[in-house]
C-alpha cells in the first residue's frame, strides 16, 4: 500500500483522535513526549563503512531528531539490541560507544534497554522529552503566507555518495570533511528548542525522508500548496560537488539521510529566526511559501508542479525496496 495510505487509511480511523496522531512525536502528558524508531542498516555501509559505531550514532540521531520536531529537551533513551550471538565483543562495543557519543552530544543519555539474541543486528530506540509548558510543536498549524524554513545543513550523506561513484572528486582533507558528517548526521535539538521557547515556530517536523516529503506532509496537514525556492544555497564543500557532478544544488538539498528541520514560521520572524539561530551557529534556510491549496506544490515556477524525491516506506520508493545505485540514478535526473 505505500506508507502514506497506511497511515490514512488504516491506522487514522483507529486513532485520529489521539492527540498529535501523526507528529514526530507521541503526547503522554501536556508536556512529555515519547518517540520510537527502528535504524535501517546505514547507508554509509554501501560506502566502505561498516564500523557498527554509525549504527550506533544513527539510532540516536533518529530519535533525537524526533524530540527536535516536538521542541522537546531529551530526557533519556532507551535502547533494544538484538544481535547475533557471534558478535565480536569489540563491535558491540562499538555500537555502544555511537550512541552513546551522539547522545552525549545532545546533552542525554541511555537510562535502559533490552538485550537480547538473534540471527541479524536489530536496532530500536525510544526517546523521551520533555517541552516547555504550552510549547511543543507539531505538523499542526502552518498558515497561508508562512516562510518554509530548512534548518540544518542538508546534502551530506548524497553528496558523500557522489564522490565515492566517481561523479565528483576532493582533497584528502575535504573528502574526510565530507565522511565526517555524512556518517555522524546531527539532530537538530537546539533549533527545535529555540524555536518553540520563542514562539517562532508555526509548524515543524523532521526531514527523514526527504525534503519534498516533508513539505508534502506539511502541506496535506494544514491543506496548504507550496512555492518553493527554484534552488538552495548549500555548504561551499557541497556546492563544489554539485558543481563538479552537474547536479543543481537543490536537487541534493532535497535527498534525504540529514536530519535537518523543516519548519513554518511567519513572514516578519524570518529575519529574527535565522539570527536568532546563527548565534547557536546553526543555519537557516527561507526556501518557500505556503500558498493556497489548490495552487498545488510548486517550484521556482507557479506554473510548474514539484515531484521530488520522497523516501516511502512499503514502496519502491523504500530503501528497503531498491538500492544506492538506482536512488542515485533518480539523484543525478
Amino acid at each position: 500500500m505505500g506508507e502514506r495510505r497506511i497511515v490514512a487509511e488504516l491506522l487514522a480511523p483507529r486513532y485520529r483522535d489521539v492527540i498529535g496522531f501523526g507528529d514526530d512525536c507521541a503526547v503522554l502528558t501536556d508536556d512529555l513526549v515519547v518517540t520510537t524508531d527502528t535504524c535501517p542498516t546505514p547507508l554509509v555501509r554501501q560506502l566502505g563503512y561498516e564500523d557498527l559505531y554509525y549504527a550506533g550514532w544513527l539510532l540516536a540521531t533518529i530519535n533525537l531528531s524526533d524530540l527536535a520536531a516536538a521542541g522537546a529537551h531529551p530526557l533519556g533513551l532507551v535502547v533494544n539490541y538484538t544481535l547475533p550471538a557471534a558478535l565480536p565483543v569489540s563491535q558491540f562495543e562499538r555500537l555502544v560507544d555511537g550512541v552513546d557519543d551522539c547522545a552525549a552530544l545532545h546533552g542525554t543519555r541511555v537510562t535502559g534497554g533490552d538485550l537480547r539474541d538473534g540471527p541479524t543486528v536489530h536496532l530500536t530506540a525510544t526517546a523521551i522529552g520533555r517541552c516547555a509548558p504550552g510549547g511543543r510543536l507539531s505538523r499542526r498549524g502552518a498558515r497561508e503566507g508562512d516562510r518554509l524554513m530548512l534548518i540544518g545543513s542538508p546534502g551530506w550523506l548524497w553528496a558523500a555518495v557522489l564522490v565515492h561513484e566517481g561523479h565528483a572528486s576532493l582533497s584528502m582533507d575535504d573528502t574526510q570533511t565530507l565522511r565526517e558528517r555524512a556518517c555522524k548526521p546531527q539532530a537538530q535539538l537546539k533549533a527545535g528548542q529555540l524555536l518553540a521557547s520563542e514562539r517562532l515556530a508555526t509548524s515543524a517536523m523532521d526531514v527523514s525522508d526527504g525534503l519534498y516529503a516533508s513539505v508534502r506532509s506539511i502541506c496535506e496537514t494544514n491543506e496548504l500548496g507550496a512555492l518553493m525556492a527554484p534552488d538552495i544555497e548549500l555548504d561551499p564543500l557541497l556546492m563544489k560537488v554539485c558543481s563538479q557532478a552537474g547536479l543543481r544544488p537543490f536537487s541534493l538539498a532535497e535527498t534525504w539521510g540529514d536530519w535537518s528541520l523543516l519548519v513554518t514560521v511567519r513572514p516578519e520572524h524570518v529575519h529574527r529566526t535565522q539570527a536568532l539561530l546563527a548565534a547557536l551557529s546553526i543555519e537557516a534556510r527561507e526556501i518557500g511559501v505556503l500558498t493556497p491549496l489548490a495552487e498545488g506544490i510548486r517550484r521556482g515556477d507557479p506554473q510548474t508542479p514539484w515531484n521530488g524525491i520522497a523516501q516511502e516506506r512499503f514502496s519502491k520508493r523504500s530503501w528497503h525496496g531498491t538500492t544506492m545505485a538506482d536512488l542515485l540514478t533518480d539523484l543525478l535526473k
